[in-house]
């Protein structure tokens, strides 16, 4: 039976719908009923839905792709007995991703990642090999591009916050550099291409620059976070520590298991039944899910939106073994933060720069609310607490030159008579109103705390590193419930900055350590 036109109109209005809710994208599943439990499509009337749907993107300025179409007489899963023998004879299910095409780079989709694990799992590799479209030689080709200084190069190890992306069409095919050419596609090559970016926070995995993936984890504000794990050494070194920063931090955690292509089936038995003994733990609580095909990587990206699914991925950089499963999955992984435009501009700073002919340069996420060029703004708080008025030069997204940027991007904004020297990471710009009090740093602050590992006690005036989102500073606590606080204690207490006074915003999470020593929080209230 043919689409009626009010068919087609309420096709349109649902998926319109759905696009919205999902900031431009989303997944439909064609072919079954809403109870699961029955088929109802043969394979031309399959094919008569997408041609329906083709009608639909026109108005809607979007296209789709079949990611994944199942004929169910290959499954021999639960759900395929529970289909009758009569509709299971020619029955066809599928996922269709469809993908608003943006008008510009800043109506693009971006889903924030970080890379974590232990140094030599293979992390920059993988990152290399997803991006360029080319495998390893098996001695690190693939991550040399990604390295960011002269001494990363020379030691083949990240020590900074590194990044790359990785972009998706709207048609859901993936844009990688050219192999003929052998040329590098750049960013903003890229950005005019995508309809969806990925943005991977490459984060150190020696346990001496410990401080910043802590501060890559907290200050990017990733949505996912990719724990790298090698088949070959398990779940060794700084593994444990970045699943359990993830853990407190509340952000769901895939795993992606390497180098399986030089690992003897032995050892790699070992790293598989380690990691889900460690993932199944009371202190993770996370149910393993090994993805195998494409059907599971669909299913796992449709349910990531519960924290307690762990998808876990079996790849080789060397062979490719695994690489497209893993590249759908991200493909199809859905935004899961929403951030609200309406609310106050609010701007974290992760990085500073200073550019000829530009002059200073500052680098973070956009929290709330949206700015444009020529906008007056605040930044601060300065070592006195005082908040400075400038004016945005000029905003950058993903390295192209936008007029507009929104809650939830990570842009850089040049600003107007500031020297870089004034400016530090954990500075914030904000919403400028002359008939506004200016806003207020606070050097005080009260956070309800749970002590995840201290080897004695911690009393009044213990001082340690705390992180609440691009925020890293000294504190030391001036009050607190008890008079003592061991591991697995729950308290509320008072920190106090030991240098500068930061904006901070209440419900705010953070994590503090010191040594061996670490705790997670949330900030409850503020105080002077």
């Amino acid at each position: 039976m043919e689409a009626t036109p009010e068919d087609i109109e309420y096709i349109r209005s649902l998926i319109s719908k759905r696009l919205e809710q999902g900031r431009g994208e989303a997944l439909f599943e064609i072919g079954l009923e809403e109870d699961d439990s029955s088929m109802h499509l043969t394979k031309e009337q399959y094919q008569k839905c997408l041609t329906t749907l083709e009608l639909v993107m026109v108005d809607l300025h979007a296209d789709f792709a079949d990611v994944d179409e199942i004929n169910l007489l290959d499954q021999t899963d639960s759900q395929t007995t529970k289909m009758s023998t009569k509709s299971l004879e020619d029955g066809v299910i599928g996922h269709v991703m469809i993908r608003k095409r943006p008008k510009s780079v800043q109506d693009m989709l971006e889903i924030r990642i970080a890379v974590v694990g232990n140094v030599d799992a293979g992390k920059s590799t993988l990152l290399g090999v997803l991006t360029k479209g080319i495998l390893d030689d098996g001695r690190g080709k693939a991550r040399v591009n990604l390295f960011r200084h002269k001494h990363e190069i020379e030691s083949g190890r990240t020590s900074s916050v590194g990044g790359e992306i990785l972009g998706f069409d709207s048609k859901s095919h993936p844009i990688l550099h050219p192999s003929a050419s052998g040329r590098k596609l750049t960013w903003e090559e890229v950005c005019s291409r995508a309809a969806k970016v990925l943005s991977f926070v490459d984060l150190a995995g020696h346990e001496k620059y410990l401080k910043t993936t802590v501060l890559g984890m907290t200050g990017s504000a990733p949505e996912f976070v990719m724990l790298m794990v090698g088949a070959n050494a398990g779940m060794i070194g700084m593994t444990k520590e970045h699943l359990g920063i993830a853990l407190s931090l509340g952000i769901p955690v895939l795993v992606v298991v390497t180098k399986i292509d030089r690992c003897p089936p032995n050892i790699r038995e070992k790293t598989i039944k380690e990691l889900t003994s460690i993932l199944k733990s009371k202190s993770c609580r996370k149910i393993p899910l090994f993805v195998e095909n494409s059907h599971d990587a669909v299913m796992t990206a449709q349910n990531f939106v519960s924290e307690r699914l762990c998808p876990i991925f079996q790849i080789s950089n060397v062979t490719g073994e695994g690489l497209d499963l893993l590249r759908n999955f991200l493909n199809i992984l859905p935004s899961m933060t929403k951030y609200d435009t309406s609310l106050p501009f609010h701007y974290e700073v992760n990085e500073t720069y200073s550019v000829p002919f530009v002059g200073t340069v500052v680098s973070g996420i956009l929290k709330t609310g949206m700015i444009h060029v020529g906008d007056r703004v605040l930044i601060g708080p300065d070592s006195t607490g005082q908040f400075i008025p400038t004016t945005i030069k000029g905003i950058h997204r993903k390295r192209v030159s936008v007029p507009v940027a929104k809650a939830g991007q990570s842009v850089t904004f040049a600003i107007k008579n500031i020297r870089r020297s004034t400016i530090r990471k954990g500075m914030v710009l904000l919403n400028y109103d002359k008939d506004q009090p200016m806003p207020k740093a606070s050097r005080k602050f009260e956070a309800e705390i749970l002590v995840l590992y201290h080897s004695t006690t911690i009393k009044q005036k213990y001082q340690a590193m705390v992180h609440c989102g691009a925020v890293r500073q000294t504190a030391s606590i001036v009050n607190m419930q008890n008079t003592v606080l061991r591991t697995g204690d729950r308290a509320k207490v008072q920190f106090e900055f030991v240098k500068n006074p930061e904006y901070l915003v209440e419900g705010t999470r953070l994590i503090f350590r010191e040594g061996r020593t670490k705790g997670v929080g949330k900030i409850t209230r503020l105080l002077a």
